[in-house]
């Protein structure tokens, strides 16, 4: 479900309760958690975490007009998603996520490539969030990402 706000906040005050709480706290839980450099933007409909073009002036692949994205959150239809780029380039970052995830829910992940979703509300592993979030600084992230790029 893409958003038309163009604010984080203007996204967050159209989501019925239970959902705005979840994602005002997946909003907390990143900007707490990402290393410096990255933006906060409203991008593809959902709350977006980038690598601006100050830092990378090639911008994104796909639209070189927009910034390199990192991490994005939205509420879906049917439940609350991060989508983390680094988890799709990078496996021995995506193992070391799904290797504790068990420790932080009782569920197994319910993945895609890049996508986290997450039906229940009070199962949103916080905690684990903002440990992946730190994981890739902007100029980590902007590496692994030129070097998917030459493959």
């Amino acid at each position: 479900m893409r958003s038309a706000a163009i604010t984080p906040q203007a996204y967050l005050d159209t989501l019925p309760a239970d959902r705005k709480h979840a994602m005002s706290q997946l909003r907390e839980i990143l900007l707490e958690n990402l290393p410096a450099g990255f933006a906060e933007v409203m991008n593809y409909g959902m709350i977006g975490y980038v690598v601006p073009h100050t830092l990378y002036a090639p911008g994104y692949h796909c639209n070189p007009e927009e910034p390199l994205p990192f991490i994005n959150i939205a509420s879906q239809k049917n439940f609350v998603a991060l989508y983390h780029m680094g988890l799709y380039a990078a496996p021995d970052l995506l193992a070391w996520f799904t290797q504790e995830y068990p420790k932080h829910v009782k569920t197994k992940p319910d993945m895609g490539k890049s996508c986290i979703r997450f039906k229940k509300m009070a199962g949103i592993p916080y905690v684990l969030i903002g440990q992946l979030a730190s994981k890739l600084s902007p100029q980590q992230w902007i590496a692994l990402y030129e070097s998917q790029l030459k493959k």
